[in-house]
This record gives structure tokens, C-alpha cells and sequence, in this order.
């Protein structure tokens, strides 16, 4: 069987990687599409990509700030998109099937091309309004005949889209927990963790608004473990740069390979690559500016501090909805983003989210297991794909 897997964001592509791995280990023949990014995570899981791809600033489709979305015009990300739709329709007529892991713009494509489609509905949810309000003409591409499976990223929109498009809809588990979510996080490990995103320049910044941040902490607070996952792009050159800018010390961790530290008074900063599903079990308090990392977090229960930016992509906007999508595990403080107030304010959140008795780390660890779900979601979601997919 030959399935076209289509995606539009990098979540987006970090799930449909992982389902794409799991229908290739089933013995489906899987070609991947990303409609937007160079498909890294496709290329990490060995599988094929269709065309030739790049990335933006943006790093999707979805929230983002006026000046990310005029940016994705100059970068010509709109032309781009169009060949990669017209790519899309191309390769379908080979496929038995396509697989869209998005939201509205891949969902329309698959419906348009007459094959039989399984979706995955990761951008959506029922928790940020109460009840779904789909984008048109989504709903009907939903319940169309062509749509043989849909499937939903909690359990919430599983409920609420199988009322409103009078079909099933199913939440087997989110791709995004794999690996992590079989590692509990124990009362004593006492690191906080830095999330500063993944796409440059934005990530940069944010992790100067990180050290920032830190650097309001008082004597006492300073004692604490503070670890950075950081990715590949953002090197040592850069945070020798940032290092100096701001009167940090940069050094070589002698103890470990892949990691530097960051040094400012009794303040220190471990930066890792590489090591983000280790230490985000490790980790008591996440300070975030990332969208899939936080998901993974609230999935495990951790709290999360999160600090809006500027963006493209993690600004004070898209940190809102999140805090809606994934529940009472994620905290921002109050206040401008530019406000020194702010960064004050979130240092005080940071010492009580330290500070939080395990009644209430129970309650979120309850409460990311249904909107996150469980480990093995998606062996789950590959084995219904291919079900309803395969003829007869």
C-alpha cells in the first residue's frame, strides 16, 4: 500500500513522522509531504520526502504575529506553498490513500484530490472555546465519504467533532508523547528546564529573555539547577554572542560532552543538545517559549512558566491559546511583554510553581493525561489508519 503523508507545521511534522515510521514498520509504502518546513523530522525517521523543501521564520501555518506573516510573503512562502500544492495533487494519483496530519488548507488538498483520506486533527481543539468551531469548508471535507478515519488530539474534541459531523471521531493518543510520557518525574529532581523554541533568530531571542528573566531571581533562588534544551542552531557562537552582551561567562562542562555553561554571579546555566527527552522528565519547573516542548510537559504534568515574545511564532497570543489547550499545568504572568514588571512577576510565579504541594502536581499530571494522552498512541493511530484504508 502507498500512502501520502501530508503535513503543515512543525508539530505538524514531528507527529507525522512518527505515524509515518510506524505505518513504514507495517510494511505501507509512506511519501512524505510537508506543505510548509524542509521536513527534517521526515528525514530523522528515514523516510522519503517528496520534492525538494525548505524552511521559514515561521515555522507553519498557524498563530503568528503580523510581522511573521508579512515576513512569510517577502520570504515567498505563499508561491512556495502553492508548488507544494500542486506537488500534493501530482503525487496523490499514485497513492491508494493520503494521511494529513494539519488542519484546514491540507485538509481541503486531500478532499480535492478524490482518494481516500485519514486525518489526524492535531491543530484543533475543543478545549480552547468549549465546542469546535471548524474552519469552512472543513466540516464538510470531515464528514465527506472520502474521510474513511478522523482522529483528534484529546479526547474532549473526539466527543464534541463526533456530534457535530455525525460520524466517529477518535482520540487514540498523541504522537507528541512517545518516549517521554514512560518516564515519571520524581518529587526530588529539582532542575528547571528552559524551553527557548526552535526556529531562529526567534529562539535566540528568547533565550535572552530567559536569562533575563533569571538574572531577577533572588540569592536564594540562584542555588537552583538550571538546564537549557537547545537545538543545533543555536551554537556556541551564538551564545557567546548572547554571553557577552548580557555579562555571562561562557564555559566547557568538563564533566559532560555536549553541553556549555552559562555563568552570571551564583547564577549557572547548563545549554545541552541533543538531550531534550531526558531532561524533560528530569525536570520540576519548565520555562518555556515553545509549542510542541510544552504539550510534552503539561503531557508529563510538569508546570510550565510561559513568557511571551515578540514572535513570529510564541508571542503573547499564541501563549494564551495554549493555556487553554492544555490546561491548568501552564502559568504566564500578567503584564506587557516589555514591562520590567513582567519579568518580575514571572520570577515570583517561578518560585511558587517550586514551591507546589503534590496534591496539585497530581491534578496536572491527571489532567495532561487526557488532553496528551498516553504512550502508544501511535502504534494505535497506524494500525486504524491502515484498516481503514485498505480496500474491502
Amino acid at each position: 500500500m502507498r500512502l501520502l503523508l501530508v503535513s503543515n507545521g512543525h508539530g505538524e511534522d514531528l507527529s507525522g513522522a512518527q505515524l509515518g515510521a510506524a505505518l513504514q514498520a507495517r510494511g505501507a509504502e509512506v511519501l512524505a509531504l510537508p506543505l510548509v518546513g524542509d521536513g527534517g523530522a521526515y528525514r530523522q525517521a528515514g523516510l522519503a520526502i517528496a520534492g525538494p523543501t525548505r524552511s521559514y521564520s515561521t515555522g507553519g501555518l498557524g498563530y503568528a504575529s503580523f510581522a511573521g506573516r508579512m515576513a512569510e510573503i517577502v520570504q515567498g512562502q505563499v508561491l512556495y506553498l502553492l508548488r507544494r500544492s500542486w506537488r500534493l495533487w501530482r503525487e496523490a494519483r499514485q497513492a491508494d490513500g493520503l494521511v494529513v496530519v494539519g488542519d484546514v488548507i491540507p485538509v481541503l488538498l486531500a478532499w480535492l484530490t478524490g482518494k481516500p483520506v485519514v486525518t489526524y486533527l492535531v491543530a484543533y481543539s475543543s478545549h480552547y472555546e468549549g465546542r469546535l468551531r471548524l474552519p469552512w469548508p472543513c466540516g464538510p471535507c470531515l464528514a465527506s465519504r472520502r474521510f474513511r478515519a478522523v482522529f483528534s488530539r484529546d479526547a474532549l474534541t473526539a466527543s464534541d467533532l463526533s456530534q457535530q459531523l455525525g460520524r466517529m471521531v477518535q482520540f487514540l493518543g498523541n504522537p507528541f508523547m512517545e518516549g517521554i510520557s514512560a518516564v515519571i518525574t520524581s518529587p526530588q529532581q529539582r532542575s528547571v528546564l528552559l524551553l527557548p523554541g526552535s526556529r531562529l533568530p526567534e529562539a535566540q531571542l528568547n533565550l535572552e529573555r530567559m536569562l533575563a528573566l533569571l538574572e531577577q531571581l533572588p540569592a536564594s533562588q540562584q542555588k537552583t539547577s538550571f538546564e537549557a534544551a537547545l537545538v543545533r542552531d543555536l551554537g556556541s557562537a551564538a551564545l557567546e554572542a548572547l554571553a557577552r552582551q548580557r555579562g555571562w561567562q561562557l564555559s566547557a562542562d568538563v564533566s559532560r560532552s555536549e553541553q556549555l555553561v552559562l555563568q552570571r554571579q551564583g547564577l549557572q546555566l547548563r545549554c545541552c543538545w541533543g538531550q531534550f527527552p531526558t531532561l524533560l522528565p528530569q525536570a520540576k519547573v519548565v520555562i518555556s517559549m515553545a509549542g510542541t516542548a510544552s504539550e510534552q510537559a503539561a503531557g508529563l504534568g510538569i508546570p510550565v512558566l510561559q513568557l511571551a515574545g515578540h514572535g513570529p511564532q510564541f508571542t503573547a497570543g499564541f501563549a494564551e491559546a495554549q493555556r487553554r489547550l492544555l490546561g491548568p499545568a501552564i502559568h504566564c504572568a500578567p503584564g506587557a511583554v516589555d514591562d520590567p514588571a513582567t519579568l518580575q512577576a514571572s520570577a515570583h510565579l517561578l518560585k511558587e510553581l517550586l514551591a507546589l504541594p503534590s496534591t496539585e502536581l497530581k491534578r496536572y499530571r491527571t489532567e495532561g493525561l487526557q488532553r496528551l494522552g498516553t504512550s502508544g498512541g501511535t502504534s494505535r493511530m497506524a494500525r486504524a489508519i491502515l484498516d481503514a484504508v485498505m480496500p474491502g
